[in-house]
């Protein structure tokens, strides 16, 4: 089901906040779903599609500490259809999950696939959470692109409780804050932290969310996009798969 909302801003890009039930431990099947959520998302205008945390292999974990074959590696082969529909519907893709990095640990690392397959950037999530903190290396840097003239940040899940992410974002010429979480019903942030960082920071802050039962507990979706005003301009609901699209920048 494709739901779009939000159009009606003037502004540069079309960007797509995207919400699905990963299945646990099954990249090429997660990777097929978020193929076919590029090519619809593109097919409708975007150009930048944003997904969830650890939306490749979905958010578990203890089956990523005991599996090492879910460790995924920049060039993996395993995200080739990811590539070949960035490319046919030339959108960006900005893909969670646990990937190698340079010291042989593993971050949770969103990957960001170009519109020509390419790798446009790489994040590793700085602010650890919980069980993370047992599985996965921080990262130490924040992460930057753009794309037809407008500057993205991406940002991890709590990452975004620490305003100095969002703040160093807007210093730095950004536009647009990619929030790539993993939210359940009973999380405040969709109160208490998206909409302040897009009105205290002036920025469009976009969430990507996952459906469906988790390492975390119930996934909620409510995928979307708050303005800089800290107003709702999208939101996908809590029931159905899909994406919401607005235009930003």
């Amino acid at each position: 089901m494709t739901l779009t909302e939000g159009r009606g801003m003037m502004a540069a890009v079309i960007i797509a906040a995207t919400q699905f039930a990963p299945v646990a431990g099954d990249i090429d099947a997660n990777v097929r779903t978020i193929a076919g959520l590029v090519r619809a998302a593109g097919a409708e205008g975007a150009r930048v599609v944003v997904f969830a945390e650890l939306c490749l292999s979905g958010y578990e974990p203890s089956l990523i500490r005991d599996t090492p074959t879910l460790v995924l590696t920049e060039d993996d082969p395993r995200l080739e259809p990811l590539r070949d529909a960035c490319r046919e519907v030339s959108a960006a893709a900005v893909v969670n999950g646990p990937v190698r990095t340079a010291d042989g640990r593993t971050g949770v690392t969103s990957l960001v696939i170009g519109p020509d397959g390419g790798l446009l950037a790489r994040y590793d999530k700085q602010h650890l959470y919980g069980i993370e903190e047992e599985v996965f290396a921080p990262g130490t840097a924040d992460g930057r692109f753009a794309l037809d003239g407008v500057r993205f940040a991406t940002a991890t899940c709590y990452d975004n409780r620490f305003p100095e992410l969002a703040e160093r974002a807007a210093a730095e010429g950004c536009a647009v804050y990619l929030a790539s979480s993993v939210l359940s019903a009973d999380n405040d942030s969709f109160e208490a932290v998206y909409p302040v960082r897009a009105r205290d920071f002036g920025l469009y802050v976009v969430l990507g969310n996952v459906l469906g039962a988790n390492e975390d507990g119930i996934g909620t979706g409510r995928a979307g996009v708050w303005g800089p005003d800290g107003e709702r301009l999208a939101d996908a609901g809590t029931d159905a798969p899909g994406f919401v699209l607005a235009e930003v920048g």
